[in-house]
């Protein structure tokens, strides 16, 4: 018998029916892509309902007395104004300010959070910083695998799934449900900018294609496709990616998302890079994530292997930068993407030349989000209930 080193998702092999034409690795684990055409992808998604295998997603859970007072010290938002089963968008940062991980954070008890990460080992980070401390805190990983179903008639499925009391789940807080003797949590977030849902299966290794043929006859009727992470939606949407737009060594300054509300200097406190960052906000971040207009020949989808190095970016033929997320956008038809470059050249109309793998071309520093700036879409209301803040 062959073994692997590199994990599977409990949806592994229920994805895999479904022509995976592409893998990646993320967190230890295989991901799908695509299934063929990242395109076709994109506009089932904007125009109907996806089911994507997220089981990538690794879940560690965070508990015991003293576990508020620990993840407090780990993000860099102030969890006070955090609600149970409420979620937040949330940063882990070095002591130098550097991005480790940018997980969305769950309160699913007073004294029991998750994180549901992106693509680096925070457990490890997590145990690390408890060891030798003295806060009584169990941290762990947990078998609990997410799918996410996106688009405009992903609240249909859900409503079939789950009932009318779906509608009422603000956007970034979740519920817990029972399906057909499963366990799951049911939160409105996603990675799309498009309104949607994970649900998070207890027991997944065991129950995970349960949940996802559950999921498909449910969406049958509204015409389900499973697709892969669109990152043509999430380059539109402003999304970041750990691992292309941000790293260990970029700050949440650099990336645009040093908003008060994101990077809480004022809570009393004193999670880990505070004193860094508050020096950085002082003193400026010496670079910028901004968004660029991209000339020349149709970039591909970004996740169609497309994208192989990271552009150059030249400014008076000096190389300043470079871009670290790109595709062409069939709605806007024109090539869009992120570039990291010198503050002193992140002016909204500054020119730039960026060097792609086929050729030199033009590019020039717009606003981003390209689309929807203010997230209406997720966050409109269903059933009269109000958004959340992210």
């Amino acid at each position: 018998m062959l073994y692997t080193r590199i994990r599977k998702s409990p949806y592994y092999y229920a994805s895999r029916r479904h022509g995976v034409q592409m893998y990646s690795v993320y967190n230890h684990t295989y991901h799908p892509r695509h299934y063929g055409d990242p395109v076709a992808e994109y506009w089932h998604l904007l125009n109907g309902v996806t089911l994507w295998d997220v089981g990538v997603e690794r879940q560690i859970e965070i508990s015991g007395p003293d576990a508020f007072d620990f993840t407090n010290l780990l993000v860099v938002r102030d969890l006070n104004k955090c609600a149970v089963e409420q979620c937040k968008y949330v940063f882990l940062c070095l002591p130098d300010g550097g991005i480790i991980n940018d997980p969305v954070l769950m309160r699913v008890e007073e004294n029991r959070f998750l994180l549901s990460l992106a693509d680096s080992d925070v457990e490890l980070w997590a145990r690390g910083v408890a060891h030798n401390s003295d806060f009584d805190v169990t941290i762990k990983e947990i078998d609990l695998g997410p799918v996410q179903v996106q688009g405009p008639k992903s609240k249909d499925v859900m409503v079939d799934l789950f009932g009318e009391s779906i509608l009422e789940i603000p956007y970034y807080y979740l519920r817990r449900y029972e399906l057909d003797g499963m366990n799951v949590l049911v939160s409105r977030t996603g990675y799309t900018g498009e309104l949607g849902y994970e649900i998070y299966l207890h027991e997944a290794s065991r129950k995970g294609e349960k949940l996802w043929d559950a999921v498909l006859e449910a969406g049958k009727p509204h015409d389900l496709a499973v697709i892969g992470p669109c990152h043509i939606r999430r380059i539109e949407g402003g999304i970041l990616a750990l691992g292309a737009d941000m790293w260990y060594d970029t700050n949440p300054y650099e990336v645009g998302m040093g908003y008060d509300w994101m990077v809480d200097l004022e809570q009393g406190s004193d999670f880990i890079g505070k004193e860094a960052l508050a020096r950085i906000k002082q003193e400026g971040a010496k670079r910028k994530l901004v968004g660029v207009e991209i000339g020349g020949e149709p970039l591909g989808a970004y996740n169609d292997g497309a994208m192989v190095d990271f552009f150059g970016v030249d400014r008076d033929g000096e190389r300043i930068g470079k871009v670290t997320s790109a595709c062409f956008s069939p709605r806007l038809e024109k090539n869009i993407g992120y570039a990291m470059v010198p503050t002193e050249h992140s002016e909204l109309g500054t020119e730039l030349e960026v060097e792609t793998p086929r050729e030199r071309t033009s590019a020039v520093i717009v606003e981003k989000p390209f689309i929807d700036p203010k997230k209406e879409t997720p966050k409109q209301e269903l059933a009269g209930t109000a958004g959340g803040q992210d």
